[in-house]
């Protein structure tokens, strides 16, 4: 089952006075797969976050699968949280622990049974192409594996919505588009996806919808998908100094 994602008037306020999100309403439907884009510190992140109850808003509704997040109790809270799987920048695995326990101790954290957590960690692994490195811990790993685990874990728990949050911040292009073809087969099995990037090659390699923030407010939302040209930073100017080192006119 795929979760639906509905975001109604919301505005997050912090307590310093920050308006992280603005009066935003957005609706995701069950298997969508979306980019939500824009600068660093714009809202991205604080959204992602109201959909697992890390943040709660200060005005307007969150809803999950239909379920009030800010409304849940704890245990609810702690259910929806099985529901939604999270992927992060900086990979958040533990590093005692090899490629094959990260899986079956997030399986078990979240209440499969250790049958389940034997069955489903070789074939996250295998999933990702990391069956080979299930003995291997961590810290023996290159980013782009860590990152690949990091989705393997995530994916093993067959979540109704996925949320990763700028997945190939640190990856190098050929791993970040190893970690976007992973996630496209997720969606493609049934998966909610939601990914924050600002990066525009990978938004633009995946045509999916798109979804822009600036300044804590939807700017414009692209079905055809597309990374918004108004968004993108423009290119370093030559001096006359780098021309000259780089052998072309001032």
């Amino acid at each position: 089952m795929a979760a639906r994602v509905e975001i109604q008037n919301v505005t997050v306020m912090y307590p310093n006075g920050v308006r992280a999100l603005d009066d935003v309403t957005l609706t995701v439907e069950p298997g969508e797969f979306v980019f939500l884009v824009g600068p660093t510190g714009h809202g991205k992140s604080t959204l992602l976050k109201l959909l697992n109850r890390e943040e709660i808003p200060t005005r307007g509704r969150v809803l999950v699968s239909g379920w009030d997040v800010a409304a849940l109790s704890p245990r609810r809270v702690a259910y929806l949280r099985r529901r939604v799987a999270m992927v992060f920048q900086d990979f958040r695995l533990l590093p005692n622990r090899t490629a094959w326990e990260n899986i079956t101790f997030a399986l078990r954290v979240t209440g499969k049974s250790h049958r389940v957590a034997l069955r489903r960690a070789p074939e996250a692994l295998a999933q990702v192409g990391l069956l080979d490195k299930a003995d291997d811990y961590p810290p023996e790993l290159s980013a782009g594996e860590q990152q690949r685990l990091a989705i393997a874990r995530a994916a093993a728990a067959q979540p109704e919505l996925l949320i990763a949050d700028e997945p190939t911040g640190s990856l190098d292009p050929h791993s970040s588009a190893q970690v976007l073809r992973l996630l496209a087969d997720i969606n493609a099995d049934g998966t909610t996806v939601i990914v924050a990037t600002h990066d525009p090659v990978i938004v633009n390699s995946l045509r999916r919808r798109v979804v822009a923030l600036r300044k804590g407010r939807v700017v414009s939302d692209l079905r055809e998908g597309g990374y918004p040209a108004d968004l993108l930073e423009p290119a370093p100017s030559r001096t006359p100094r780098r021309a000259e080192a780089e052998g072309g006119e001032p």
